[in-house]
């Protein structure tokens, strides 16, 4: 048995108050801060990601490990600002100009986040030019565009198309997601990649970003 299996336990089964006890004492019997991020808090979270993915988990469940993850952070992250935990890429999220869902959204930050992901998060309702914007001025890895609305989904392929208009197309990877969104639409638009859900999301922007690293688009 490791030394932080309790805290990957309260993590996955969503027991906030003791994923912050377990936090601060693992913390004060020597185990590193990067230890516990990267040996225990991202697995846990891709724990939390494959159940709800394969349906033993529902969005209550989701929620509850998300805030024992924040409380358990709460007590490492001042001492891990700017030491060495490493981030797997940039990720900015928003959900479409005409939508204003926010639930499922807010899910992948989380996962993305607990994985080891910067997260720039433009909220909901967001126009295709601030996108435009924000990869240009952000520079993110990957934009993931949220869509939940039947509506709202040729916003999808119009963001895609500005970025090429405006020569921006080619330096970032475009994640897309929602309910009424398939993959096969997201092969139509010219999407890198198609998640549906949060866990699932996590995994794609992973497998993402280590195909990019090993040379491959």
């Amino acid at each position: 048995m490791n030394a932080t299996d309790s805290l990957h336990e309260a993590v996955v089964v969503g027991d906030w108050d003791l994923a912050a006890l377990e936090a601060s004492r693992l913390l004060e019997i020597g185990v590193s801060p990067q230890e516990l991020v990267e040996g225990c808090l991202r697995p846990a979270m891709a724990t939390v990601g494959d159940r709800f993915s394969i349906g033993d988990y529902f969005l209550p469940d989701l929620l509850m490990a998300g805030r024992a993850m924040s409380r358990a952070m709460d007590i490492i992250r001042p001492l891990v600002v700017g030491k060495g935990i490493v981030q797997r890429g940039r990720v900015v999220l928003g959900t479409v100009q005409g939508d204003i869902h926010d639930i499922g959204k807010n899910m992948v930050a989380m996962f993305l986040q607990g994985t080891g992901f910067e997260v720039d998060d433009l909220g909901v309702d967001v126009s295709d030019e601030a996108y435009v914007h924000a990869v240009r001025e952000r520079h993110p890895d990957i934009l993931g565009l949220s869509a939940l609305l039947t509506t709202t989904m040729p916003r999808l392929r119009s963001i895609i198309m500005e970025l090429d208009a405006q020569g921006l197309r080619n330096t970032v990877l475009v994640v897309v997601g929602g309910a009424p969104v398939t993959q096969r639409y997201a092969d139509q638009i010219g999407a890198d990649g198609y998640a549906p859900d949060a866990g699932a999301a996590a995994k794609v922007c992973r497998h993402l970003m280590e195909s990019r690293h090993k040379g491959v688009r």
